[in-house]
């Protein structure tokens, strides 16, 4: 190596340093200074019901764990209630009644129509011989041996007797026809009041068996056997796991390039997965979820909206209230 060559690469060394240092700086401020990305984190969420009995009563039998799994439709409890049942029997009897009472204003009985059929015989036999007598009195009258005093009296007999025969033609014909048409209708509302206070307490005998409404995994038991439960007490609640989402709460300003139909890898830390999940709501929330600007650095308030994804396949294990993260920015 000439002394020349010497030189020129102990002059060209401290630039080559310089050079260096330069881009590590320049490196550095980069890494300092760029984008981080921004962990969210939400949680797992699932439909959830509470079940509750409609009426009171005692727990006769419980058939459904907690942590079991149920179907829709399933009996889970059986309540008992003696005063119940015993307004049941009562209800049954007292539409009996009403029934035996719409049957009796139907129809008459065949004796009552005899009695008005002899009735009626008896007032025309009693027609007949006014009639007759008349005759004879007005006969005995041509020949001088009636006054006409007892002409007028057998006269008002015979008009007397014939509004007898009136009157049972009359009742025989009521006998005949039964009840009236205003009474058929009472007759027909008492049935029809009987009906429905059966029916009503055929309904609270009902809500003696308590069902599920939806197929689940049973989160809550708080009755036990034998244990005296009111109106609206809750005994049950059922977690449907296979409808489960993830929910996140995110400042508006976050929200820029997320929309419905999206889809995003979550992290499930308790089960050390990533789980695809499509966005399905962005909801604005309330006032109380707002973040609040300090006035003093010139910034503005900003909204919270939920933000709810749904798995695209089912994921073995997914529970609610397990955390998840999602990575925004960066």
């Amino acid at each position: 190596m000439t002394s020349q060559q010497h030189s020129f690469r102990k002059a060209v060394l401290p630039f080559l340093v310089l050079g260096l240092l330069a881009v590590s700086v320049a490196i550095s401020v980069w890494w300092v200074t760029r984008p981080a990305a921004l962990l969210i984190q939400g949680e797992v969420a699932a439909p959830r019901v509470d079940i509750s009995a409609r009426i009171s009563g005692r727990v006769a039998e419980v058939m459904a764990e907690l942590g079991g799994h149920v179907e829709d439709g399933q009996i889970l409890l059986e309540l008992s209630n003696p005063q119940l049942v015993a307004s049941h029997k009562a209800a049954a009897s007292g539409l009996e009644v009403a029934r035996a009472s719409q049957a009796a204003a139907g129809a008459t009985r065949p004796e009552v129509i005899r009695a008005r059929e002899a009735e009626l015989a008896a007032a025309q036999a009693d027609l007949r011989l006014a009639e007759g007598q008349v005759t004879r009195d007005t006969e005995l009258a041509q020949q001088g041996l009636r006054p006409q005093a007892a002409i007028d009296q057998t006269t008002r007999n015979v008009e007397t007797a014939a509004r007898r025969v009136e009157a049972a033609e009359a009742q025989l014909d009521l006998a005949r026809a039964g009840a009236s048409l205003e009474e058929r209708a009472v007759a027909e509302a008492q049935v029809a009041q009987a009906e429905a206070a059966l029916a009503q307490r055929q309904a609270d005998l009902d809500e003696l068996t308590i069902y599920a409404p939806l197929s689940g995994e049973i989160s809550a038991r708080l009755i036990e056997l034998g244990e005296n439960v009111g109106p609206g007490a809750p005994l049950f609640t059922i977690v449907d796991l296979d409808q489960a989402w993830l929910t996140f709460n995110l400042r508006e300003d976050l929200l820029a390039g997320l929309q419905v139909g999206d889809v995003l890898s979550v992290h499930v830390p308790a089960l050390q997965r990533d789980v695809d999940a499509e966005i399905t709501l962005i909801n604005v929330q309330g006032q109380f979820a707002s973040w609040r600007a300090t006035r003093a650095t010139g910034d503005f308030d900003l909204r919270s909206f939920e933000l709810r994804a749904r798995p695209l396949a089912p994921v073995d294990g997914m529970r609610p209230g397990m955390s998840a993260l999602i990575s925004l920015g960066g």
